[in-house]
């Protein structure tokens, strides 16, 4: 299954950025794990709404709110459907994933008490570590890490080793933004809830690239953000089971969540409301269903295929260059290239390459206890999305080679 040359063409004829340049040369953006570039139809559904329907939701009878509550509506059951969640009531609307992450930590982590364990990842995100830190400070809980061995691979056998009769909660990514590993989540949920435990999966990496099933996976929680899948920036996605969420207490109190208030007693809202006070951007809420349109219609399947391989093609060609070293090696990974040039600060290569046109992203890349992990301050990221082409790939590796003796 292939991508050809003309859908490609039609593909990029949606994206305008595409098109622009970068000093005097054609933009190559090779930053999609960081934010996806966002097709017409979806910034066109922007406008119109701003200017033919922007009315707050569920607050008013007349028709331009009505019509903004159904808009926002249809696109919380096009997330249920995408992700196979049993009820439109499991899918809240957060800001992103850092929030929806931090929504779990800091309501159901109101149950957790000193002394109790939680286990995450040496290569997750700051998102998936710093609320579960914040967490300990408040309420003495230990954070227990699993490690990676030379590939990029979790430990499966310290995973299980770590769980114990104190393990109160297992986080891990579905795929590194670093090293593209994609994470057998599925068993990692199994072997958690043989010890009672629940999980939350950070999708943010996921979600672009594959349509994750909630009822196949089995997590308790699943989160992920718009602005990776086509979509408008700041929106996020948490999911989570039903009678998890109905026992949590609210994360943020004001409009909306509540069913009544008075000075004497507050009863909230039922799910989904009870976690989404205050007016949301239901304007961007509603557009990101043009995003799911754009995946839907170009088929993920489809996406996946592509992206892998412009991941082996790039890959070998970058190999093949002197002093390039690539980290996260799975065989089964994500379509994302970490790499350093010898000696050279990645900073450096990314600025080099920019200047000639092509944009990727240096650093940490929000993942400093993985650096230091892998002995290292920071990569080069390369990573790619179903607009990317080969004649690109080959663009950033000539590029990269012109690049190279400056900074050896």
């Amino acid at each position: 299954m292939e991508i050809t040359k003309e859908e490609i063409e039609n593909i990029r004829e949606k994206f305008p950025i595409l098109r622009r340049k970068v000093g005097d040369k054609d933009l190559i953006y090779l930053d999609n794990t960081a934010t996806s570039q966002t097709p017409v139809e979806v910034v066109e559904d922007i406008n119109y709404l701003y200017t033919h329907t922007k009315a707050n939701v569920h607050r008013g009878v007349h028709t331009l709110s009505q019509e903004a509550t159904d808009l926002q509506e249809h696109t919380r059951r096009r997330v249920q459907g995408w992700i196979n969640a049993s009820s439109f009531e499991e899918i809240i609307f957060t800001r992103g994933t850092t929030e929806a992450i931090n929504l779990v930590a800091s309501s159901f982590g109101q149950r957790f008490r000193e002394g109790d364990e939680i286990i995450l990842t040496v290569m997750e995100h700051h998102a998936n570590i710093v609320p579960w830190q914040l967490l300990q400070s408040r309420t003495g809980i230990k954070i227990r890490v699993v490690d990676i061995n030379d590939k990029g691979e979790l430990d499966l056998d310290q995973y299980r080793s770590l769980f114990n009769d104190r393990t109160v909660f297992a986080s891990f990514t579905h795929i590194s933004n670093v090293l593209g590993t994609v994470n057998p989540v599925k068993e990692m949920t199994r072997i958690a809830h043989e010890h009672g435990v629940p999980v939350l999966v950070d999708g943010a990496q996921a979600a672009p690239h594959l349509r994750p099933d909630m009822q196949d996976i089995g997590c308790d929680f699943y989160v992920f953000s718009a602005h990776k899948m086509y979509g408008p920036t700041g929106i996020g996605v948490l999911y989570g089971r039903k009678e998890l969420l109905e026992s949590m207490p609210p994360y943020q109190g004001g409009g909306e969540m509540i069913k009544h208030v008075s000075f004497e007693h507050t009863t909230f809202a039922d799910l989904p409301f009870k976690f989404e006070a205050g007016t949301p951007d239901f304007v961007g809420i509603a557009a990101f269903a043009k995003a799911f349109d754009f995946m839907e219609e170009t088929g993920i399947d489809l996406i996946a295929e592509h992206e892998h391989q412009l991941l082996e093609y790039t890959t070998e060609k970058l190999l093949a260059l002197p002093g390039v070293k690539i980290y996260g090696t799975a065989p089964d990974k994500a379509a994302v290239i970490s790499f350093n040039v010898g000696d050279a600060h990645n900073y450096d290569v990314g600025f080099l390459l920019d200047k000639l046109g092509v944009a990727l992203r240096t650093g940490h890349h929000c993942a400093q206890p993985l650096m230091e992990r892998l002995g290292i301050p920071g990569t080069v990221r390369a990573s790619f999305a179903v607009y990317n082409t080969f004649e690109e790939a080959d663009r950033f590796i000539e590029a990269l080679k012109r690049v190279i003796p400056m900074v050896m």
